[in-house]
C-alpha cells in the first residue's frame, strides 16, 4: 500500500539523514580532504566555516530523528508529513538556485535540488491516502 511505502521511504530518508551527526564529529583535516575530493577546491580554514559545517550537520541529524519519529505513525503525524513534502519541494527549488548561484559543480546541482524536490513529491504522492 502507499502508506507502507511512505513509512519505508521516511525510514530510509531519516536513517540516512541521521548519519549527518557523524559529520559533526569529523576532524577538520578530513573535512578539507573531502572538500578537495569533491572538486570544491581548498577548504577555507576559518572558525565560521568550521562552525557552519558542524551546525548544519547537527541540524540535519536532528531533522533525521524527527523524520524517523514521524515514520512511526504517519496517520497521526499526517500534517507533519504533508508539511515535509511541500517543504522538500520548496527546498529543492531553493537548493537548485543556491547551487547555481554559488556556483557548485554540475553534479552537485544536478543531484541536490532535484532529489530533494522529487523526495517531496514522492512523500505527497504516497501520503494522499492518509486520513487522520
Amino acid at each position: 500500500s502507499h502508506q507502507r511505502f511512505l513509512v519505508i521511504f521516511l525510514r530510509l530518508f531519516g536513517g540516512v539523514t541521521v548519519l549527518a551527526f557523524l559529520a559533526m564529529l569529523l576532524p577538520v583535516d578530513w573535512m578539507a580532504a573531502t572538500h578537495r575530493w569533491l572538486g570544491l577546491g581548498e577548504f577555507p580554514r576559518a572558525p565560521i566555516v568550521d562552525y557552519l559545517a558542524r551546525s548544519v550537520s547537527s541540524l540535519y541529524g536532528f531533522h533525521g530523528v524527527l523524520v524517523l519519529l514521524v515514520a512511526r505513525d504517519v496517520v497521526r503525524y499526517r500534517s507533519i508529513v504533508l508539511y515535509r513534502g511541500w517543504m522538500y519541494i520548496l527546498a529543492g527549488v531553493i537548493a537548485t538556485i543556491i547551487d547555481l548561484y554559488a556556483p557548485l559543480p554540475w553534479y552537485w546541482t544536478a543531484v541536490e535540488g532535484p532529489s530533494t524536490l522529487i523526495s517531496g513529491a514522492l512523500i505527497l504522492y504516497l501520503s494522499r491516502s492518509l486520513r487522520s
